[in-house]
Order: C-alpha cells, then structure tokens, then sequence
C-alpha cells in the first residue's frame, strides 16, 4: 500500500526523532576488540553511521566478542570513518568499488555477501543489519559460533529448515510478476550450483545470520546465480531480494543451521511491545513504528553506560 501524506509526514518525524535520540550512542565509551576468529560485519554509508553505531555496539556488549569489517557503500565521509576508528576500534574498512561480483547482480546487496563469502573463509562471519537492536544475552548465537554452526533469524515464526522440495511448484504457476523469492523458490529442488544433495533450504533473514569458518564460497554464489538466471531471467534475478535468498541457501546447506527462537529474536512488523526479544530487527516501513525503534535504541544505549 502507498503511503498517504499524514502516514508519510508522521514516518518522518518518527524517523527524525530517532535519529536525534539516537546520536547519545556516541557519548558511549569505545570499544575494545581483538583477534578471537568471530568477524562482526555490515555494510553502511553515512545516512545510518548513528543507527549503524547502535547496532553494532548493543551486539558486541552482549556478545563479548569479535572484532567489526563494514563495506563501504560509497558514501562514508572522512569523518565518518574517523568516528568508527574511534568507537570500533579501527574496523577493517572494504569498499563496494573493489568487489568484483563475477557472475552475480549488481546492487541488492550482493556485494556485502560476496564480500562476506571471503571473509569467511578464515573467521565465523556474523552479518548484522544497521537497524538492528541488541537488548539482552544471546547465548544461542554464542553457542553456534563455539560449535562451527550457521544461524539465522528466521524470517517469520514457521520457517523451518526443509529439503528444497517442500518449496517445489511448476514454475509455470508462479506468476512473473511474482516476487523473485517465490520464483526462484518454486525452482530450487532443480537447482544444482554444486551444492550438497540433497539441497536444502529455510527462509531465514540475511539481516542477522551466522556463518562458519570455510563452508561455501562465491563460486557457489556464481554457480546459482548463472543457473536463476537461465530460469528466471537477468532482470527478474537481479531484483531485490535474491541476495537473501543466496545468503539463505547458504546458510542451509552446510548442515542443519540454527534458527534463532523468534520469541527472543524478532523481525519487528510494529507490534505494541517486544517482548522477551533479546535482538530487534526494525525493517522496512514498519521501522518507526510506535516509536518502538526509538525506544529499544535509548534502553541499548543507556546499556552502554
């Protein structure tokens, strides 16, 4: 649904008073991290350095460990990078400019996964959204790291992890107007890319997920995107949306991943509270809703001491 003009004027000044709120995070004392094989990673540019900061730093408090990579989306400023040196103790800093994408979409994010799929091959990868909210322990992260083992937040409460044919429809059924996850998803039991059969598959959320040490690389990335895009067409597997989809396939296909609880780890789609929820993730155009974000920052910050 469009936005009406009062929906949009009161999105936007929710959206402001976070954003005000929310710079508190950097009177928050810096972080301290060092080489422990856990690697926190996000992609940001400088309209979410606050939200970014909140993030990230919520995480690691509650964590207690890992060191930060971010990829540049092109619109870090010297300043910006001058605060993350401070706050993140000196982050490595990748560039989007300097990813070469091989066979896979440009844009959607495919540059942070693919960025990603390289950095895993020495450290457990944790990719964490700019808009998520840390706001008590979380052990079970923690115990997926300790045992090797990919997570993820689930994408709504009934995801489960399946065989890829419990996805399996006639593609011919699946309206081209549909959205490229359920196009590619009615597919994914034809799909080869050198995956281990048989292929699995969870519909998880690329916002907060872990990855293993090692695993599958970006010729599997290359592999399924050459294969979705003979199926679905380049424009169509371009869209949106199939980079989570990639992130997805990977992390079900390395044995069974840990979905997280989703009573303690949320995608927030404006409910009256939070709940027990430990991680918050403030998607899409539910962000500001309620003030919710706003609120959930202050408390991690307050946090922070």
């Amino acid at each position: 649904m469009m936005e009406s003009l009062p929906q949009r004027a009161l999105r936007k000044l929710r959206e402001w008073q976070f954003n005000r709120a929310a710079r508190a995070v950097l009177d928050t004392p810096a972080l301290r991290t060092g080489e422990d094989g856990l690697v926190i990673f996000s992609m940001i540019g400088t309209r979410v350095l606050v939200p970014y900061l909140v993030a990230a730093k919520s995480f690691h408090a509650h964590l207690g460990q890992g060191r930060f990579a971010i990829l540049d989306d092109g619109t870090l400023t010297a300043a910006d990078r001058a605060v993350l040196a401070v706050h993140l103790d000196a982050p490595l800093i990748l560039s989007i400019a300097d990813v070469d994408r091989g066979d896979c979409p440009k844009g959607g994010c495919w540059e942070r996964l693919l960025s990603l799929l390289a950095l895993r091959q020495g450290d457990y990868v944790i990719q964490l959204d700019s808009d998520t909210v840390t706001l008590g322990p979380v052990p079970e992260v923690a115990a997926a790291i300790a045992a090797g083992r990919n997570f993820t937040l689930k994408g709504d409460e009934s995801s489960r992890w399946q065989p890829a044919g419990a996805f399996a429809r006639d593609l011919a059924t699946v309206p081209e107007s549909a959205h490229v996850q359920a196009r590619i998803e009615a597919a994914m039991d034809r799909i080869d890319a050198g995956l281990p059969k048989p292929v699995h598959y969870v519909r998880g959320c690329a916002g907060f997920a872990g990855f293993a040490p090692g695993g599958l690389g970006r010729e599997v990335a290359d592999a399924f995107s050459r294969e979705a895009t003979a199926m679905l067409g380049a424009a169509k597997w371009a869209q949106w949306g199939s980079e989570q989809v990639m992130s997805n396939v990977i992390v079900a296909n390395e044995g069974e991943p840990l979905l997280l609880p989703y009573d303690r780890y949320m995608n927030y789609w404006g409910e009256p509270d939070l709940g027990a929820a430990s991680v918050a993730h403030f998607l899409g155009t539910c962000r500001f809703e309620r003030g919710m974000y706003r609120r959930a920052a202050l408390r991690a910050i307050a946090a922070l001491g």
